[in-house]
């Protein structure tokens, strides 16, 4: 058994909420082609860590054969057509040519300006060098390759399978950056601000406590759940090996308070009546108690707060081995 004091001890209002780590939009990519084609080479595991630039997937399609050489003939074609442009202008202004003539030269050379540009353009999204195609290489297989740091999460493909644009072969996470995503209840999110702490748990994976900070709170409310989005930066995101899509549970403590509590070993309820035992009088080794009805604010995991302290004040109250000393006064014995 011991003897406490009521003492001062900080209680925190917060907001249950949950979410799970996520990483910033720009922190993930999604990697699809242009244009469709066959896997010929996917050297790549989920887990396997990439370098900006590094070769993803390999695609193969006679169709990029195709564009090349329409850039090829049409890059062939444009030195005649600018000299004939160049030509029927210098005639036009001196009135040796008609307008005719004129307008007809430019409009051919820039509607293949313009196809020659485009084709270039668009060789050079689908990584296909526009000079080595002039220079007469041609391929039929066209090159992904990683947008970010990161590593793979996700491999969608493998050799032989035929793509199209709107497939995603495969995903890259960078996890340099790694928050939290909570969904705050529309009746809360007024309480919520930039710079309030955050507790939380991953349930599945840790009994530990991590700590986090208000980042930025949504404005809009998803109309299902009457929900809104907060984002949470975590602090010292190192101290565990936390993994992109992991479910949290937190809570966001919007205001604290110091009030006067007792540990809640103190506590004794007895038919739903909560009360602790207070030291009366001591004669010699005998401690007189009595029983003091109480009312409870606030509480902690370790912690209650004592809401009618009148009565307790500066008292020496039991606060470990209540209930072993009533189980024994209830066997007959007395102290």
């Amino acid at each position: 058994m011991q003897l406490g004091k009521l003492e001062e001890h900080t209680f925190n209002e917060v907001i249950k909420t949950s979410g799970m780590i996520d990483v910033p939009p720009h922190n993930k990519a999604s990697i699809s082609a242009f244009m469709g084609g066959y896997i010929t080479k996917t050297p790549l595991l989920i887990g396997d860590k990439v370098k900006k630039g590094q070769l993803l997937v390999t695609l193969e399609n006679p169709e990029f054969i195709e564009i090349q050489q329409q850039y090829l003939e049409i890059a062939e074609q444009l030195n005649y057509l600018k000299s004939e442009f160049t030509r029927q202008k210098t005639l036009f202004d001196e009135k040796i040519s008609s307008q005719k003539n004129f307008l007809k030269a430019e409009s051919t050379y820039k509607s293949s300006l313009a196809s020659y540009n485009g084709l270039r353009k668009k060789l050079t999204m689908m990584h296909i060098s526009p000079s080595s195609v002039e220079q007469g290489q041609i391929t039929s297989t066209v090159n992904l390759y990683s947008p970010i740091d990161g590593f793979v999460t996700k491999v969608n493909v493998s050799n032989g399978t035929y793509v199209s644009p709107s497939d995603v072969i495969m995903e890259i996470v960078d996890t340099n950056h790694i928050h939290i995503e909570l969904s705050v209840f529309e009746k809360d999110i007024l309480n919520v601000k930039k710079g309030q702490k955050i507790r939380f748990k991953i349930p599945e994976a840790s009994k530990k406590t991590f700590e986090a900070e208000v980042h930025l709170v949504g404005t809009t409310i998803d109309e299902i759940n009457r929900s809104v989005k907060v984002h949470a930066h975590i602090i010292n995101e190192n101290e565990a090996n936390f993994i992109v899509g992991m479910f949290v549970e937190a809570e966001i403590i919007t205001a604290a308070a110091t009030s006067l509590a007792l540990p809640k070993d103190a506590i004794l309820e007895i038919n739903d009546d909560y009360f602790v035992l207070v030291l009366e009088k001591k004669a010699k080794d005998n401690y007189y108690l009595k029983k003091v009805g109480i009312e409870l604010g606030t509480q902690t995991e370790t912690y209650t707060n004592i809401l009618n302290t009148k009565d307790l004040i500066a008292k020496d109250i039991l606060t470990h081995g209540g209930y072993m000393l009533l189980n024994e006064t209830e066997g007959g014995h007395s102290h």
